[in-house]
């Protein structure tokens, strides 16, 4: 936070976002974004325009030859914080492009006179940015809940073989002649639908991401490297179905338990960091939902 932001910064959230001085009056919004080389949370005052439920912030710079720091901010990473009155909600800040960037602009500069002087001492399009609630659906289909409910198919079938393989253990299950068999359907089943799940995500949809906003690398590469260890703990867990019955007890429960954990803090991290950005950027996840998304089209 620079010196000039500050004061108003604390204005703002003193008195439920009004402002004094040349502010006055003035539609006023805060922003936190995240720097684009340091990675530190920046807060920014903006003025704004409200149409049709989005908010609209324009990087007008005063009219500067270069775009402000927090345009290049939310260009890398698009999660950002809004406070406007006495709200604060999470959000992801999009740039309007082409003859709606025009109209949104020109509008603005109607509204707010110093806007229009602003595009007229500078040689660069100011940019106009909507700053959309991350718990929005896009205008295509709301691939974020798509992602959350592939990831609740995924935690059903891990925790029914959990459940099966320790009915096994506690001999709640009557032998089988087949029953190693089924056992080992189901885990081959879940495994394929993980490993379908993360497939894609590697070849289709982190790479759009990673184009569009670099600054989401760290996410993206703490997911990679978490679908490799998964990998593992998916040859593990196949390993243990398979020779559960000559294993003590304890030692199954435990590593049940222990895979269940990892992959619940795993789908856990990618529901919070990505899940509003892909309601609202939807078209640059491309993976498809695994052909066994809906329940019980696998066997087991």
């Amino acid at each position: 936070m620079n010196d000039w932001n500050r004061p108003i910064i604390e204005e703002f959230r003193a008195n439920g976002g009004r402002v004094g001085g040349p502010f006055e009056g003035a539609d006023l919004l805060l922003m936190t974004s995240t720097g684009a080389k340091s990675g530190a949370r920046h807060v920014t005052p903006l003025g704004y325009m409200a149409e049709d439920g989005l908010l609209f912030v324009f990087a007008s710079n005063a009219g500067a030859p270069n775009d402000p720091a927090w345009y290049r901010n939310v260009r890398a990473d698009p999660r950002v914080t809004v406070e406007i009155g006495t709200e604060a909600f999470d959000g992801v800040a999009i740039p309007v492009e082409g003859a709606e960037r025009d109209r949104l602009y020109t509008l603005q500069g109607e509204r707010v006179p110093p806007y229009a002087e602003y595009q007229r001492q500078t040689d660069r399009p100011i940019p106009v940015v909507a700053l959309h609630r991350a718990s929005e659906q896009g205008r295509g289909r709301a691939v974020g809940d798509e992602l959350v409910k592939i990831h609740e198919d995924l935690r059903g079938r891990m925790a029914e073989l959990r459940t099966e393989v320790l009915a096994v253990l506690d001999g709640r299950t009557p032998p089988a002649p087949d029953l190693g068999r089924q056992l080992r359907e189901h885990c081959v089943a879940f495994c394929d639908v993980l490993g379908e799940h993360h497939d894609g995500e590697e070849t289709q949809g982190f790479p759009g991401l990673a184009a569009r906003f670099p600054g989401l690398a760290p996410v993206i590469d703490r997911l990679r490297d978490e679908h490799a260890r998964i990998s593992g703990t998916r040859r593990a867990l196949a390993e243990l179905v398979e020779d559960a019955g000559s294993r003590d007890p304890g030692h199954v429960r435990a590593e049940l338990d222990r895979m269940t954990a990892e992959l619940d803090a795993h789908f856990a991290y990618e529901e919070t960091e990505l899940r509003g950005v892909l309601n609202v950027i939807g078209h640059l996840w491309r993976a498809a939902p695994p052909r066994s998304a809906e329940r019980g089209t696998t066997a087991g």
